[in-house]
């Protein structure tokens, strides 16, 4: 079982094994397993609105099968915590503005908490004036980005997001063989309209996220080939390399195109946004920082103002088209998420046994008893 000294913050979110869990996957009720991170959060230091937030948001990306960044993450949050590394009970401070331009700060504090606000500052901007370029920095991990996509795109704005990641480098640049860059994600949302549900585009510039791998782990899964390397740079399928000294490395999304994309993920929302690039000097083995640079406006004062009615027509172009075998449809961004959603909402959570030992774990290092939330 992990204790709070892990200095890796990779490793203290992988270092749980299964124990009396068994190996296989066990459904869990959304509202059983949110009110279960609610006393966790709580029992570390939050306070309940804060605890609301983050645990409703780690089960939110559970719901849309995005496991490895839901309630998993508490095995990083906790060590976090007790190092001073994430601070509990911050709030997002504006540190500038200058036209359309908006500085944001965290504290190190709850990205989920700090980046929801950030986000609702450049909304209410962008409602104002049509378009908010904001620059969030010095927050803990953020968490899902596509969660800050949908509060856009609910306030019927427009969302093009960059997202860097400030700890242990974790991917490969194109053609090398250790890792330099972070996952470093991007997230491009649209409003729905009457005919066409939002379009949540939201995606890791890695071949794969570091999560899940986790997740894999716990499950006794190796990954699918073409995404690992191992520590002396040759291609490997187990997902164990991520969370050793020396590490292995995350190939780029499509070789040297994801990695452009998070290169500069780390040049906007690094090296110009926050001047905290994911360099050797900016990095923490016990740390996780995340810097988004994004632009919010309002697509009404785009110019277009059929906007809507011709992105009718692009979607109903694209989807009609003859599929692959075992498709159904042409899927849009978010799509998948949506039907995931509904199915876990329905059916449950499900939960490999090494993240219900984790849950377990950390609950009875605070004096929780969270079994019966689990069960």
């Amino acid at each position: 079982m992990m204790t709070e000294t892990h200095k890796d913050p990779f490793a203290a979110a992988a270092s749980f094994t299964a124990g009396v869990y068994g190996t296989g996957l066990r459904p869990v009720r959304a509202e059983r397993l949110a009110e279960a991170a609610r006393r966790l959060l709580q029992a570390a230091g939050s306070e309940a609105s804060e605890a609301a937030i983050v645990a409703d948001h780690l089960v939110e990306a559970n719901l849309r099968g995005h496991d490895s960044h839901g309630v998993g993450m508490l095995a990083m949050y906790m060590p976090a915590i007790a190092a001073g590394l994430l601070r509990p009970n911050r709030h997002a401070a504006v540190i500038g503005r200058s036209g359309p331009f908006l500085a944001v700060g965290g504290d190190s504090g709850y990205g989920q908490v700090i980046a929801r606000e950030a986000t609702e500052l450049a909304i209410e901007q962008a409602r104002q004036d049509g378009l908010a370029v904001l620059s969030l920095r010095d927050s803990h991990h953020i968490g899902r980005v596509g969660s800050y996509g949908e509060q856009c795109s609910g306030a019927g704005m427009v969302m093009l997001a960059f997202v860097n990641v400030v700890t242990r480098p974790a991917v490969a640049p194109h053609d090398g063989t250790r890792p330099r860059l972070g996952t470093n994600p991007i997230c491009i949302a649209v409003p729905a309209t009457q005919a066409t549900p939002a379009l949540i585009l939201d995606f890791a510039t890695s071949a794969v996220a570091v999560g899940k791998c986790r997740v894999a782990m716990g499950k006794g899964q190796e990954m699918a080939p073409g995404l690992l390397l191992d520590p002396q740079g040759d291609p490997t399928r187990d997902p164990g390399v991520m969370f050793q000294d020396p590490s292995g490395a995350l190939l780029p999304l499509g070789g040297h195109k994801g990695f452009g994309l998070a290169l500069m993920c780390d040049v906007l929302a690094g090296a110009l946004a926050s001047a905290m690039p994911g360099t050797p000097s900016h990095q923490d083995s016990g740390r996780v920082m995340n810097n988004m640079f994004a632009i919010v406006f309002d697509p009404a004062r785009g110019g277009n103002a059929q906007w809507a009615a011709d992105l009718d027509d692009l979607v109903a172009y694209v989807r009609d088209t003859p599929t692959v075998p075992g498709a159904d449809a042409i899927q849009m961004p978010g799509e998948p998420e949506t039907r995931t959603r509904r199915q876990r909402l329905a059916d449950g959570i499900p939960l490999d046994g090494a993240t219900l030992a984790m849950l377990d774990s950390l609950g009875r290092e605070r004096g929780l008893a969270l079994g019966d939330l689990l069960a």
